[in-house]
């Protein structure tokens, strides 16, 4: 299964050795051994500047030390996945209880289902919808904002992928053609009539899926595919992410990134690529917004502003909330999509077969975009409808979204109410010709 000049995933730098390549993540969780005594006791001056019996409390100067205890706290927390919460919807006018369970599992992924309890069953089915969502630090709950727009008028189910420091290594290793096979897998399992969406780094393995499924003539192929903000040519209009992997190469990723999982973790010895690392990347780019984001926190919480404090939890919850990857799925897509862009140039291979986009021809296809996305260019994502010049012109859809940025695609007010009717639109339509040629000439 060669990917380019490597025979499958490219090889670690310390594969099959005892050794760990670098001592990074043992010295993170060395670091966080040792803030746990000033945890606590930071913890425990919190409640006391908070005890309504302290005269200290109401003052300025109890409420700033309070004030500078949850700071702590929270700059030094090690951050577990949040939950869904996500225990109701509106269909129809109605609220309507939802429950959340797995109903398809491998070592490195759950597909999840959304399901909604009516209390009479829908006078006509709603598109279902496949969310594959990203592998690429953060856990699928990033897209809660994303599932909840969806849940009123679409029957939805999501990959939750696993966190790899947790998968035992006696589970064996995971690269992208795994996850190609997953995405097929998944899509089987589903039965037919299904959409399938990919949001960003899922739309290269969900067009390669989609590809292969075609050129076996694959029943369960997917009714429609919308990619969003994905990076399946980066070779248009680079940004500074597709940069840096053209002036690193596939060797420094793979002698700088990558360690094994430390004791007492499920996974331990496993190669991977840490979240801790990821996470460095996604703040150290907009350094100056997250130290004056947690400024505002401190002023808020002496000021006593709760709206403001529970929105600014909420996101950073979220946001510092990271996962492991597998190393070999890490440089594998690295290499494939960033540095080599197997893709478009039709060099991309999956268990020995070569991937071709022009084998699609019963899938429609929708592709959006946002005007400011800083990780995915413009018309990055669009070059799919060059790949897949088989399907029709009236079942293919370009849209791009002004004003936002690269979560903007997926999330936000504008994406509730922009995007997502015309996603609706668009699958709504998928199976019917006439419908979709008409929605394509908008």
């Amino acid at each position: 299964m060669p990917i380019g000049e490597f025979g499958g995933a490219p090889p670690l730098a310390a594969e099959g050795s005892p050794v760990l390549t670098t001592p990074m993540y043992w010295m993170y969780e060395m670091a966080h051994a040792s803030l746990n005594p000033a945890r606590a006791v930071t913890d425990a001056t919190k409640l006391l500047f908070q005890n309504p019996l302290n005269p200290w409390t109401r003052t300025e100067v109890g409420k700033s030390v309070a004030a500078a205890c949850e700071l702590f706290e929270r700059t030094t927390r090690r951050y577990g996945k949040p939950e869904w919460g996500l225990n109701d919807t509106e269909v129809n006018g109605i609220r309507v209880p939802v429950e959340i369970r797995s109903v398809w599992e491998k070592p490195f992924c759950k597909l999840l289902y959304f399901d909604r309890k009516f209390a009479r069953p829908l006078r006509s089915p709603q598109p279902r919808v496949l969310i594959v969502a990203p592998m690429s630090g953060h856990y699928a709950t990033l897209l809660r904002g994303t599932v909840e727009a969806f849940l009123p008028a679409h029957e939805v189910y999501i990959t939750d992928w696993a966190d790899a420091r947790m998968v035992p290594l006696s589970e064996g290793r995971f690269d992208l053609d795994d996850y190609i096979d997953y995405v097929i897998e998944m899509l089987h399992v589903l039965g037919g009539n299904t959409h399938v969406m990919a949001v960003c780094q899922p739309s290269v393995p969900v067009v390669a899926a989609v590809s292969i499924m075609e050129a076996q003539r694959d029943p369960f192929v997917p009714t429609s595919m919308t990619l969003m903000g994905g990076p399946i040519d980066t070779r248009r209009n680079p940004t500074a992410v597709n940069d840096l992997a053209q002036q690193r190469g596939i060797d420094w990723f793979r002698n700088h990134v990558i360690t094994k999982v430390p004791f007492p973790h499920p996974g331990m010895m496993r190669d991977v690529y840490p979240g801790f690392l990821q996470l460095n990347g996604f703040i150290s780019m907009n350094l100056d917004r997250h130290m004056d984001a947690h400024k505002q926190l401190f002023a808020n919480l002496v000021k006593g502003d709760g709206d403001l404090v529970d929105k600014h939890r909420d996101f950073y919850d979220e946001y510092l909330a990271v996962m492991d990857l597998s190393a070999e799925y890490y440089l594998q897509t690295v290499d494939t999509v960033f540095v080599k862009h197997s893709l478009p140039k039709g060099e991309m291979t999956h268990r020995g077969t070569r991937v071709d986009p022009s084998k699609v021809k019963r899938v429609a296809l929708m592709t959006v975009e946002g005007e400011n996305d800083d990780i995915s260019g413009l018309g990055q994502t669009e070059a799919t409808h060059t790949l897949c010049s088989a399907i029709p012109d009236h079942r293919r859809v370009h849209y791009v979204q002004k004003g936002v940025g690269h979560y903007g695609v997926f999330n936000g007010s504008r994406f509730k109410s922009e995007i997502v009717p015309r996603i609706h639109d668009f699958m709504v339509s998928a199976a019917n010709p006439s419908s979709l040629q008409a929605l394509a000439a908008e």
